[in-house]
């Protein structure tokens, strides 16, 4: 299934566009309103194809993997199979143990998206608006904030859900707004702002100064990433916003084994005061170029 093609938006489609077309086609197929026999397989589609395409790394996730992306056995899968934990970022499913003895997929339900109709209903407000199925009850949701190293990594965390005190295994790659679903719960995640990195989905950036002198001549700085120091060359001549991407040093993908980039943004440190002697030879370079 082409999800795309289901809602009937190109691939560049904004988040607007995206939206309008979901409207439109929910509208169409809701069961309570469309009769015909393959109503309800239709609407489905409609609502796991808006699922995806409406966030942002869910729909990174499909236009690199396609649907497999969402499947058990796809990128996203356990790799070990049964027994190990296994994750599905936004609505999908979290397999994990609290850390109690036995089998931690026990009374889990292994169904990869949501209700279509819990989607629809959370798009229109709770409720149908045909007069039909409302939903009784809403999902708890309870929260747990982690340092950006945290997120990166992956960190088991203490929460409170109804009354009980529960170790929760989250895994590394989420990022902020990322809600794990549990069988009764959904435990939405917020990652505190790093000192010097900057995050954009799995990338990494981090801008780095260097004197006008090792910009000019070249050389070796050494720089961090969220997998420790690297040494990286500097190209002679290399000028104030030049990027070097350093494949692989970004955030793992919580559904595969694949990480980000880190992205470096050399930032020439232009002094505010020279000295006499500085002047001078700045003064004799320039006759020089």
């Amino acid at each position: 299934m082409d999800y795309y093609e289901t809602l009937g938006v190109s691939k560049n489609a904004s988040d607007q566009e995206i939206k309008t077309a979901y409207r439109k086609q929910a509208l169409k197929w809701h069961p309570d309103r469309n009769k015909s026999t393959d109503a309800a397989d239709k609407f489905k589609e409609i609502n796991k194809a808006f699922e995806v395409l409406s966030n942002p790394q869910k729909k990174q996730m499909y236009d690199q993997y396609g649907e497999a992306a969402f499947q058990r056995g796809g990128p996203g899968a356990s790799p070990g199979g049964a027994g190990e934990q296994y994750y599905q970022q936004g609505p999908f499913k979290v397999y994990t143990n609290f850390g109690g003895e036995g089998n931690p997929f026990e009374n889990i339900d292994f169904g990869g998206f949501s209700d279509p109709f819990e989607i629809f209903e959370q798009f229109f407000g709770f409720q149908s608006p045909f007069g039909g199925r409302r939903r009784q009850q809403r999902r708890d949701v309870y929260e747990a904030t982690l340092t950006f190293e945290e997120a990166v990594n992956g960190v088991k965390k203490d929460v409170v859900v109804k009354g009980e005190t529960k170790t929760i295994k989250i895994p590394a790659g989420v990022d902020e707004g990322m809600r794990i679903r549990f069988s009764d719960f959904d435990l939405l995640l917020h990652v505190k702002p790093h000192a010097y990195f900057k995050r954009q989905g799995q990338d990494v950036y981090f801008e780095k100064e260097i004197s006008y002198s090792l910009a000019v001549l070249g050389g070796a700085v050494e720089v961090p990433t969220v997998n420790g120091m690297v040494k990286l060359k500097v190209r002679p001549g290399t000028q104030s916003g030049t990027t070097v991407r350093l494949r692989g040093q970004g955030v793992p993908h919580p559904q595969s084994y694949n990480k980000g980039d880190q992205y470096v943004v050399f930032k020439i440190n232009t002094p505010s005061r020279v000295s006499s002697k500085a002047k001078r030879i700045l003064e004799e370079l320039e006759t020089e170029i």
